[in-house]
C-alpha cells in the first residue's frame, strides 16, 4: 500500500485539523462540516499528482494551448452518513466524476460487545477498470473499511483504488494495509497513534458522524 500522509509538511491544513478537533469549535456542525470539506478538496489535489493525464488542445480566444488533462475515469464512493461532506469535498474537486454511496455499521449486541460490521446499502454506477476514490474520514480498526471493500468487490474490480481518510490510527492503516491490494494509496490528512477500548482514535475528534449531523439514537 502506498501511504500519503498529506500533513507532514506544515500548510492550511493544519488549521482546517485544528478546528475539527477543538471541542469549543465543534459545537458549530456548519463550520466542522465545512472544514471536512476543505480537508477533502486539499486531498483531492494532493491526490490528483497520482492520476493520469494526456495532452489536449483548448481553444482561447486568441489561439490554441495545449493542455495536460485528466484522463481517469473517477467514481467516488463515500462511506454513510460520516462521509458525505468528505464525498462533497472531493466532488468539489472532481466535478465530473460518477458517484456510489454504501453503508457500514458496527453491530452492538445487548450484552455491549461490537461484533461484526453490518452493509446493508450499496448504490453504485459500474466501477469496473474505473478509478475508485473510497472515502471515510475516520480510519480507527480499519474492520468497517475492510468489510465495505469485500461488499464493493462483488460489483466489479476498479483499475486504480484510492482512499481518502482525515484521521486515522496507526493500527488502523497496519490493518487495512494487510487487507488492500498492494498498489492501493491512502491518503491520510493526519495520522493518531492509538485507540481506546471502544475503538475511537486518540486524541481524535470523537464521532465525525455525530458531529456533522447531530447525535443518533
Amino acid at each position: 500500500m502506498h501511504i500519503h500522509n498529506i500533513s507532514s509538511s506544515n500548510t492550511i491544513l493544519n488549521k482546517f485539523i485544528s478546528e475539527i478537533r477543538d471541542v469549543n469549535v465543534q459545537k458549530d456542525s456548519l463550520r466542522f462540516r465545512r472544514n471536512i470539506e476543505r480537508i477533502g478538496e486539499i486531498s483531492s489535489y494532493e491526490l490528483s499528482k497520482e492520476l493520469n493525464y494526456s495532452v489536449n488542445k483548448v481553444e482561447t480566444p486568441l489561439g490554441i494551448k495545449e493542455i495536460d488533462q485528466l484522463t481517469n475515469k473517477i467514481v467516488l464512493c463515500s462511506i454513510l452518513r460520516a462521509g458525505l461532506p468528505l464525498h462533497q469535498g472531493l466532488l468539489n474537486y472532481f466535478d465530473d466524476a460518477e458517484n456510489a454511496f454504501i453503508s457500514a455499521y458496527r453491530n452492538h449486541p445487548e450484552n455491549g460487545v461490537p461484533s461484526e460490521i453490518i452493509v446493508e446499502y450499496f448504490a453504485s454506477p459500474s466501477i469496473e477498470g474505473k478509478t475508485l476514490l473510497l472515502a471515510d474520514p475516520m480510519l480507527a480498526t480499519g474492520q468497517s473499511l475492510v468489510a465495505v471493500y469485500e461488499a464493493i468487490k462483488k460489483y466489479g474490480t476498479p483499475k486504480e483504488l484510492h482512499i481518502i481518510v482525515v484521521i486515522a490510527s496507526k493500527e488502523g492503516v497496519d490493518y487495512i494495509s494487510k487487507h488492500f491490494p498492494e498498489n492501493t494509496h491512502l491518503w491520510i490528512a493526519a495520522l493518531d497513534d492509538t485507540l481506546n477500548e471502544k475503538g475511537y482514535i486518540i486524541p481524535g475528534l470523537g464521532d465525525a458522524g455525530d458531529l456533522a449531523f447531530g447525535k443518533k439514537l
